[in-house]
């Protein structure tokens, strides 16, 4: 029997070129978007969910296990960008990306976990970002929405593996994506203390996505975590030195790994 994946935030990018994957292996797929009548070309089903709308979530998860009866697999991938002076950014701002990167997931895993539950079995993969090991200047927001779905997912581990239902984190590097487009961030002013390092780094930061790797890279990595049996906490994808640089973070002293953070930002 084909498995049933639901992958959140569908329509674009990651979602996507995920989903199309799992499609060409023969899995059951779904996908999600805010308005899934704009991708009418889609070759997977899209239904509609909000992850900052609890009842969009639960009337999105019911609608797969009416039509298939399980879900299979969860991969959460939904999420949004936002860069800017932390000092800068809205209050409002802040709490909308943790909505959407946080929030959002986990109320995700909540819907679907009963079902899992009763199937006995289920794997849920949190699609986080490498950002999220290490507070990146400019980007301060988006680390540590990142890296907080990353810690609960070490925490949610433990606490089903009683139920026989697995769960992991997939933290891409930076990847060529449509990400910028949706992505909030504060607009460089001239009267900002942080015109000049911030219009630097964001230039930067466009710069690396629009370079960044194609999105089948991750769609691979997630074909492999599902065909793994025993799935590792976290997984990292992406170039090389985007990865290296998680274990610089564990073992230089603060300050070195802050300096070459620096450095590289030119800051």
């Amino acid at each position: 029997m084909s498995k049933v994946v639901l992958i959140t935030g569908g329509s674009s990018g990651i979602g996507k070129s995920t989903g199309e994957f799992l499609l060409s292996k023969g899995y059951v797929v779904y996908g999600t978007s805010r308005n899934p009548e704009r991708y009418a070309s889609s070759k997977f089903k899209l239904i509609a969910l909000d992850v900052a709308d609890v009842n969009s979530i639960k009337k999105a998860v019911q609608a797969v296990i009416e039509t298939s009866g399980r879900i299979d697999i969860l991969i959460n991938n939904a999420g949004a960008g936002i860069t800017g002076p932390i000092e800068e950014i809205p209050d409002a701002e802040i709490k909308r990306n943790f909505e959407t990167n946080f929030f959002g997931p986990i109320n995700v895993i909540k819907s679907v976990l009963p079902q899992m539950r009763q199937q006995n079995s289920g794997l849920i993969i949190n699609i986080t970002s490498i950002a999220g090991y290490m507070g990146l200047p400019y980007r301060g927001i988006y680390s540590a929405s990142k890296g907080a779905l990353g810690l609960i997912t070490e925490a949610f581990r433990m606490e089903i593996k009683d139920f026989n239902i697995q769960m992991t984190n997939l933290a891409p590097g930076d990847i060529a994506t449509n990400i910028a487009a949706g992505r909030y961030h504060v607009s460089v002013t001239e009267n900002s203390p942080y015109k000049s390092q911030y219009g630097s780094v964001l230039k930067s930061i466009d710069e690396d996505v629009d370079n960044g790797n194609d999105p089948t890279l991750v769609a691979n990595a997630i074909y492999k975590i599902i065909n793994t049996s025993h799935p590792k906490i976290h997984y990292k994808v992406g170039a090389f030195m985007q990865k290296f640089s998680v274990i610089l973070k564990r073992i230089l002293p603060g300050k070195v790994y802050e300096k070459l953070l620096l450095n590289h930002h030119k800051l």
